[in-house]
Parts: structure tokens; sequence; C-alpha cells
């Protein structure tokens, strides 16, 4: 294990994180520890797999359980790298729809920041990173949160931008989606939001 992988994952522990509740009955950390280990395995590089692991440090538009204030950002900064941590901050404060919006554009990429209303704007590389952080977020929780049909357009939409090992792990995780759930179009509201997304 790479010695600055073993900080972060210290850092994450003595945050106090374990216990907190996220997807079915999997908690915050090992979730983030999860898209971390995914986003390993879909080849991806040191600052994307950093973000994933960091990808709803500061909370997200559903994840609220639990969040690390804004003021301590540099320390976040030190710790995973500068273009890792604005990943993460993106995906934690975006305004998911703006998102979503762009997903079959060429640019530009920007996003509404959903705390403040300002515009962040991403490069196009750095665009198609947060959506493999992002989708690679959802396919880590979503057979335990059982919410098939959350956003489902949006998702498919992300792996079909992606292509490659993105869609194919896409492809593989809904097919466990029960009959009826995420296949139909358009898709039908969850009877509840899921808590950790």
């Amino acid at each position: 294990m790479d010695p600055a992988d073993r900080s972060m994952f210290d850092f994450l522990r003595g945050l106090g994180i374990e216990d907190v509740p996220h997807s079915g009955a999997k908690g915050f950390l090992a979730h983030l520890v999860g898209v971390f280990r995914d986003l390993e395995v879909w080849g991806c590089g040191r600052d994307v797999c950093r973000a994933g692991l960091f990808h709803a440090i500061y909370g997200t538009e559903l994840f609220r359980r639990w969040s690390l204030p804004l003021d301590r950002r540099e320390e976040v900064q030190s710790l995973i790298g500068e273009r890792a941590e604005r990943l993460a901050y993106v995906n934690c404060l975006m305004d998911r729809a703006t998102f979503d919006a762009l997903l079959e554009s060429d640019g530009p990429f920007r996003i509404r920041n959903r705390e403040t209303g300002e515009t962040m704007e991403l490069s196009r590389h750095d665009f198609d990173d947060l959506v493999r952080v992002h989708l690679c977020d959802w396919l880590e929780q979503v057979a335990r949160s059982a919410h098939w049909d959350y956003r489902f357009d949006a998702y498919r939409r992300m792996a079909q931008r992606l292509g490659g090992v993105a869609q194919a792990a896409y492809d593989r995780v809904f097919a466990q989606a029960p009959d009826g759930a995420a296949r139909a179009w358009p898709p039908s509201p969850p009877a509840s939001r899921p808590a950790g997304a």
C-alpha cells in the first residue's frame, strides 16, 4: 500500500466516521473505501481514486449525516492533492440538476454550487473524471440501497459518456435490478430518497 494512501485512510478513521450509517448495512467509511477500490479496479489515476475516497467528505446533495467543515479544505488538499480535493469538493457541493444537464455536452462545463449559487467551471478532463467518481459512487451502493430508479437516466448517460470499463460496470450492476426497476422509461421516482448518494 502507498504510504500516502495509508495516511488518507488514517485521517478518515480519525474523523470517527466508521459507524456513521450510509447505504444499507454499510457504514460511511466502508463506502468511501469501496469507491476508492472500485476506481482503482477501473484503472483510474491517483487523483481520481483519491477524489473517490473523499467524494462525500463535505456532505452531498443527499448525504447529510456527516460532513467535514469547509474551513478544513486546505488540510484535505495537502493530504490528497489540489486536483483530487477539487473534484471531491465539486461532487459534494454541486447542484445535481446542473451536472446532469451537461452529460451530453462538449462544454463549457459550468455547474451550480447548491450552497452559494456560484458557478464552478471545469475542464472537459475534470468533468469526465467527476462523472467517473459520481457514477462509481452510485454503482458501489445502489444494490444495497435498492433505489434503482433514482436518477436512472442520468446514471445511464454517465455510463454511456464514459464507455469502456465504466459502461461494463454499470451494465453488471444494473443487471441485478429487480424486474421492472430502473428499466421503464421514464423512471418512477423512488418512494423515499436514498440516504447515501
